[in-house]
């Protein structure tokens, strides 16, 4: 099987290491990829965003499985000019996609299929977001309802910074908080059938002990010891199978990766977002515990031969990765900086390119992680938190707290 994968982030990074490992696959052209991925696959440019240039590229490689990373070329209609081609793609079709490319329509969804999540209003304008504000009280949640790379959620005290924070997004969902320890879960399905990979859990906020703005993820780790008995069967009954009823009752089955962003709360699981796409950077830990072939399962999700699909295999052990930030990050970061000792098995590149001489620069506000295993989580944590001290970096940044609470046994689910 020839793969074509779509991006060139983290995330992608991590779905190259997976789908290389895979026995069944004849060789992987990632566009545009980055400087990790280009020690695994083909380095192809392309407009990650323009459908008919993808689909164009899939035709030229003689692509078997398209699979599409981030979510801005997933709501562009990227799979659905792949699929029009002829040719296997994994990713839901653009019309599927608004579940993540819209806030306002994910709850229309969740609404109609009866599925647990929190109170929320759409607003438009100052007046409305004030009235969902004082309805809803403080910790205020002020979501972007369009696409916003993981950075248009604002949960504050601040009720000023609530409506700055709206203002500047223009539509904005308003919504209840949440409160309990939040859990990511990919689920891969072919629009009917559906599997959960490992639960996840990840660090939205740039700084220890949760502090600062959100960003794109700092660090993530798997399985979760503290995690309810019978948390992804619940999920599964609850959320995962009445959305993708609702989708099909619509005429716009959810095909691909339907990743539910949860929190554990008092009353029970409630969906605080859907994605429509691998997450960045739970994907790296979740595919380091998979021992099931990635693109076999990839394939059979874009086929809709889910159903006739081996369960999924996992490793013993847990997983850990820490990412490194470049200076500024998530404000304004600096990128240009040379990076040392980023060519060890564990680190994944996200926002890095190389100069004309070779030297590997930073691009991005996330530059790279460091991705380990481990028998347990505390071997794994310290074995991620060993790759990054080992990155030359001038300026960057890292959390030193992930996964310590679950170590630590200090994570509790409200009763």
């Amino acid at each position: 099987m020839r793969v074509l994968l779509v991006g060139g982030g983290g995330r992608e990074h991590a779905l190259a290491l997976g789908l290389v490992g895979d026995p069944s696959v004849a060789g992987v052209i990632a566009a545009p990829g980055n400087p990790g991925i280009a020690g695994l696959a083909e380095l192809r440019e392309v407009d990650a965003t323009d459908p008919g240039a993808v689909a164009a590229l899939a035709v030229e490689v003689q692509a078997d499985l398209v699979v599409i990373g981030p979510e801005a070329p997933l709501v562009a209609g990227v799979a659905d000019a792949v699929r029009a081609k002829g040719i296997a793609a994994f990713g839901p079709s653009a019309e599927a996609a608004r579940l993540e490319g819209s806030k306002t329509f994910a709850k229309e969804i969740m609404t109609a299929a009866g599925v647990p999540t929190a109170r929320a209003h759409t607003c438009t304008d100052a007046a409305s977001t004030a009235r969902a504000l004082d309805e809803f009280g403080a910790p205020y949640v002020v979501k972007n309802d369009g696409l916003a790379a993981g950075k248009g959620v604002v949960v504050t005290d601040d009720r000023e910074a609530a409506l700055t924070h709206a203002q500047e997004c223009g539509r904005v969902v308003v919504e209840e908080y949440l409160a309990g320890p939040e859990v990511s879960l990919f689920v891969v399905t072919d629009g009917e059938a559906a599997l959960p990979l490992l639960p996840a859990q990840d660090f939205k906020r740039v700084g220890d002990g949760d502090s600062g703005p959100n960003t794109g993820g700092m660090g993530a780790y798997a399985p979760l010891p503290w995690a309810p008995p019978g948390l992804v069967d619940e999920v599964m009954r609850d959320v995962v199978h009445p959305t993708l009823a609702e989708m099909r009752r619509r005429g716009t089955p959810f095909a691909g990766l339907l990743y539910v962003g949860l929190a554990l709360t008092a009353a029970g699981p409630r969906v605080i977002e859907f994605n429509a796409r691998f997450g960045d950077p739970e994907t790296q830990v979740v595919l380091a515990l998979l021992e099931t072939p990635l693109a076999g399962l990839l394939h059979a999700a874009a086929t809709g031969t889910l159903a006739a699909h081996p369960p999924l295999r996992w490793r013993d052990g847990a997983a850990v990765t820490v990412v490194v930030a470049a200076e500024g990050y998530p404000a304004s970061p600096r990128t240009g900086d040379v990076i040392t000792g980023a060519d060890r098995a564990g680190i994944i590149h996200a926002g890095t390119r190389r100069a004309a001489d070779g030297a590997l620069l930073s691009a991005g506000g996330r530059v790279l992680c460091g991705t380990a295993t481990g028998p347990d989580l505390a071997a794994a944590r310290d074995a991620a938190y060993a790759l990054v001290r080992g990155v030359g970096l001038a300026g960057s940044h890292h959390r030193t707290d992930i996964a310590a609470a679950a170590v630590e046994g200090r994570i509790a689910v409200p009763d």
